[in-house]
C-alpha cells in the first residue's frame, strides 16, 4: 500500500534543510529544536519522525514508504542532535551502537547553581516514577534502581548561570535533569527538576551539543556538532 506523507510547504522544507547537520545513503542527522517530539505521543503532535519522512518523500520524489529508524531520542523540551537512520542495516548497528555505549554524546546545560568541584564523575542509582514521567537519584543502590554514570565539566560562569559541559556514560530516563538536580544544580528551566522559573519557550537549557560515533556502514569516524540554540543560551555560552 502506498504510504501518502503531507506535502510540506517550501518554507518547511527550506527549514529543515537549514538544520541537516549530516547526511547520506544510510544516515539522517537532525538538530532538534525544544518543544519537538522524536516520535509520536499521545499528545498527537507531528513528529520529527513523520515530518522527515514527508520531507524526503517530497525532495526525492518517493512513491512508496520511506524508511526511517529511530536508534535514540532526546526529551522534548530538550535541543540537539538526534540521529535517524535511513536503511535497515545502519538502524540494525547503530541500535548496537548506542546500546553497547559506543555513541560518545556530549551536551551542554547552563545550571543554576555552580556546582561542588569544576569536574567530576557523578554515580548514582535512578528509580523512573512513570505515572509522573519523573526519575529521582539514590546514591546507594537499591531495588529496581539503574546504575547511571555521567561526566561534567564547568566552562564558563556568569552572575546568574553556570555552563557545565556533560558526557552521559550510560543512557538512563532524565538522567542528566535529574542528576544534576541531586547535586544541587537545577537546569535553567526545567521546572519539574526543581529550577525556579520557566524558559519563556517552554524549553530547558539543555542542548545536545556532540556526538561522536563510527559510521554503522562506510566504518569511519563521524563527529557531530549542533549550533547552540536561542539568543540567550547563546549570550551565556559567550557565542554572541
Amino acid at each position: 500500500m502506498e504510504q501518502v506523507y503531507r506535502k510540506l510547504s517550501e518554507s518547511e522544507s527550506s527549514d529543515i534543510r537549514a538544520r541537516i547537520l549530516y547526511e547520506d545513503n544510510h544516515l539522517f542527522v537532525f538538530n532538534k529544536r525544544a518543544g519537538e517530539i522524536v516520535q509520536e505521543d499521545l499528545t498527537g503532535d507531528e513528529s520529527l519522525e513523520q515530518l522527515v519522512k514527508a520531507f524526503i518523500a517530497g525532495r526525492d520524489g518517493k512513491p512508496g514508504a520511506v524508511f526511517l529508524g529511530v536508534p535514540h531520542r532526546l526529551d522534548r523540551p530538550v535541543s540537539g542532535i538526534v540521529i535517524f537512520a535511513k536503511t535497515s542495516k545502519a538502524l540494525e548497528r547503530m541500535n548496537e551502537e548506542f546500546r553497547t555505549g559506543q555513541v560518545s554524546k556530549y551536551y551542554w546545560a547552563l545550571v543554576c547553581k555552580r556546582p561542588p568541584r569544576d569536574e567530576a564523575l557523578l554515580t548514582g542509582y535512578i528509580t523512573r516514577n512513570e505515572k509522573i514521567n519523573k526519575s529521582y537519584v539514590s546514591d546507594l543502590p537499591k531495588k529496581g534502581a539503574k546504575e547511571a554514570r555521567l561526566e561534567y565539566k564547568l566552562l564558563k560562569c556568569t552572575d546568574r548561570f553556570f555552563l557545565l559541559e556533560i558526557k552521559l556514560l550510560t543512557g538512563r530516563h532524565h538522567q542528566i535533569r535529574s542528576q544534576l538536580a541531586h547535586i544541587g544544580c537545577c537546569i535553567k528551566g526545567d521546572l519539574k527538576y526543581g529550577a525556579p522559573r520557566s524558559n519563556p519557550d517552554g524549553s530547558i537549557s539543555l542542548h545536545s551539543r556532540r556526538a561522536v560515533f563510527v559510521h554503522p556502514v562506510k566504518k569511519i569516524p563521524v563527529e557531530i556538532v549542533a549550533p547552540v540554540p536561542g539568543e540567550g543560551f547563546r549570550r551565556i555560552a559567550g557565542m554572541e
